[in-house]
């Protein structure tokens, strides 16, 4: 019995060195690929203050395709980081933000109001449990303990947690040697035809017929939580619309009760807003349903953006 015990421990301790060992090397390539992953960003950040952060989804990653964030700044003459990752809502974004603000600082936040990150669970404590995102994301100590809080009362499933402190998904990650970045970027050069079947189809997936409006509420709660954290740290935030082409914007559900929830948080927050969704109608400027192509970034920057980025704080 003694052997046994004694085989089975050495047994044991040589498979967690050589799991320990693979680990290791997955977090090394995390580093070595790293790109588009709003955590890695941050763990890899060259300054500690910055003039802008930007949060959202993908409409808002579009800003740093091509590195087209180094012309804005390059532009502006500001300091800008965009922390925008696919598919993520206020409560993901929040938690971003918050490990931002650990060892870094920003005078302004641009938080780009998407309706349909407000309207499922998907976007929010689903993006926790993402393999696309966890395989990407950094090990970091002060990660893991926000994701524990995270897991114990927003709601996140606890096998984010486990995922991320084993590691799973980065060493099973296929596309480890890849560089990580969202497929759309590989289109940022490409010319959407207008399509109406695959508008359904877009607005079917983002837009679900039902949807509780508690749900939108608790979002929108959380969205407002993001906002007073950004203001306790003395960021002025401002709230902007991107464009969207006419057919897209035509087939998107209405939602007044969500839009008359925005205007309120930004009159009582007293923040920045700016709807140009009607801004770049035509679908020249997309690289498909509802995403800016180069063409449309570097037109909507020079229409638009470049006077929010440069106006003058107060």
């Amino acid at each position: 019995m003694k052997n046994f015990v004694r085989s089975a421990f050495v047994f044991v301790a040589i498979g967690l060195a050589i799991y320990a060992g693979v680990y290791w090397l997955a977090e090394r390539l995390v580093y070595a690929t790293g790109r588009s992953n709003p955590l890695f960003k941050i763990e890899t950040a060259a300054r500690t203050d910055y003039d802008w952060v930007i949060l959202n989804a993908s409409h808002a990653m579009t800003l740093d395709f091509a590195d087209f964030n180094a012309t804005m700044e390059r532009e502006t003459g500001l300091t800008i980081l965009n922390l925008a990752s696919t598919g993520s809502g206020p409560l993901y974004n929040r938690f971003v933000l918050e490990h931002f603000l650990r060892q870094h600082s920003a005078k302004r936040l641009l938080y780009v109001v998407d309706e349909f990150s407000f309207r499922s669970a998907e976007w929010n404590e689903g993006r926790f449990a993402d393999a696309k995102l966890l395989r990407r994301t950094p090990f970091n100590w002060q990660i893991a303990r926000s994701l524990v809080h995270y897991s114990r009362d927003e709601g996140v499933t606890p096998l984010a947690v486990l995922d991320y402190l084993t590691g799973f998904s980065k060493i099973k990650n296929r596309e480890r040697f890849q560089r990580d970045r969202w497929e759309g970027e590989a289109q940022f050069d490409r010319v959407y035809r207008s399509s109406s079947l695959l508008v359904k189809k877009r607005i079917d997936y983002l837009y679900p017929s039902l949807v509780a409006p508690d749900l939108v509420n608790r979002y929108l709660t959380e969205l407002a939580d993001l906002i007073a954290l950004a203001q306790q740290r003395g960021m002025q935030v401002v709230l902007l619309k991107m464009p969207a082409p006419a057919d897209f914007r035509a087939a998107r559900p209405e939602d007044p009760a969500f839009a008359a929830a925005i205007t309120r948080l930004v009159s009582e927050r007293r923040l920045g807003f700016y709807d140009l969704s009607a801004a770049l109608p035509e679908p020249r400027y997309y690289f498909d349903t509802d995403h800016l192509n180069r063409a449309g970034v570097t037109e909507f920057f020079q229409r638009h953006l470049e006077t929010i980025l440069l106006s003058p704080l107060g």
